[in-house]
């Protein structure tokens, strides 16, 4: 399913509407996936039988296949989930005019996806909490499941989209240790990062990523990169002028006199992260932010799943 096409015209102004799109669409597909099973976060539906109650049809599922479905909820699981989001100068990369669907940079990516996990979490109003850092922690809130908390935290993603930071540095070192101390209760933790940050040592980040873990938490790592020019160096053979968001240093070179080692040195920092949280038991995802959404989703089903088990 691609659910950017069918959302390609929708611009980023009202964050929640956008993301209960996103969901409809993805759930609308997903009894035709193999994750069907884990259909069961909010709902799992099933094809309604005559006679049943209609008080549980989907309606808004019906629109989209002209089947009925029921909602079979489950009872309230008391999940917690936190989201970790880097604000840094960065994740604004690449620069767009006006995010949408099919134009957005990897903050607006990360924030879109958080909101679209939070539609599913919502409908048991399972709590969920958020953290926002670049060179400082700039927001946090510990996990809740009240509409207002959540509205909060839309209006904080909402805020974090339409605020540029420019020429802020990341701290993921630091903060990750923060955040790792107050997060007492067991939850999923999801981290949407890049992990550039200038002058951290990959053994700093390495035992940042670890501290996550405390407490048993269920971490996934959402590496979130447009891997077409930040893994791959794809730019066309004009000469241009690279700029570096966050130290605002810059530097003038044709892409193809260092494409080749670039992504040699990509593909060599990507492993080590991949082997390092294989080691810590962090799920480690390649978020892409010129692909869909369903991988980000699929991921969220399967990682709650293993922490009822």
């Amino acid at each position: 399913m691609d659910l950017k096409n069918s959302l390609r015209e929708s611009n980023i102004t009202n964050l929640p509407l956008l993301a209960s799109q996103v969901v409809e669409g993805f759930i609308s597909g997903i009894h035709k996936s193999p994750f069907h099973g884990y259909s069961a976060e909010f709902a799992e539906h099933k094809l309604y039988n005559t006679g049943e109650s209609t008080k549980h049809i989907d309606w808004k599922l019906y629109g989209k296949t002209d089947k009925l479905y029921t909602k079979k909820f489950e009872e309230e699981t008391n999940l917690r989930c936190h989201f970790i989001l880097d604000q840094s100068a960065s994740m604004y990369y690449p620069e767009v005019s006006s995010p949408s669907i099919s134009n957005l940079d990897k903050l607006s990516f990360s924030a879109l996806s958080i909101a679209a996990i939070m539609q599913l979490l919502n409908s048991q109003r399972d709590a969920v909490g958020l953290s926002i850092y670049d060179e400082e922690l700039r927001f946090q809130a510990t996990e809740k499941g009240s509409g207002l908390h959540y509205n909060m935290i839309y209006n904080e993603l909402e805020k974090s989209i339409n605020t540029p930071q420019q020429n802020t540095k990341t701290n993921t070192y630091q903060f990750l240790h923060e955040i790792a101390e107050k997060l007492k209760r067991r939850s999923l933790v999801f981290l949407f990062t890049d992990l550039f940050q200038a002058n951290l040592s990959r053994s700093d980040l390495f035992e940042a990523l670890r501290h996550l873990k405390y407490n048993k938490h269920q971490v996934i790592l959402f590496h979130t990169l447009d891997h077409k020019t930040e893994v791959n160096f794809e730019f066309d053979e004009a000469p241009k002028r690279f700029f570096d968001l966050e130290t605002g240093s810059k530097i003038d070179l044709h892409s193809q006199q260092i494409q080749k080692e670039y992504v040699e040195k990509m593909s060599e920092f990507i492993q080590e992260v991949k082997l390092t949280c294989a080691k810590y038991r962090i799920r480690y995802v390649e978020a892409d932010i010129r692909k869909d959404f369903e991988k980000i989703l699929s991921t969220y089903l399967v990682e709650k799943q293993k922490l009822k088990s």
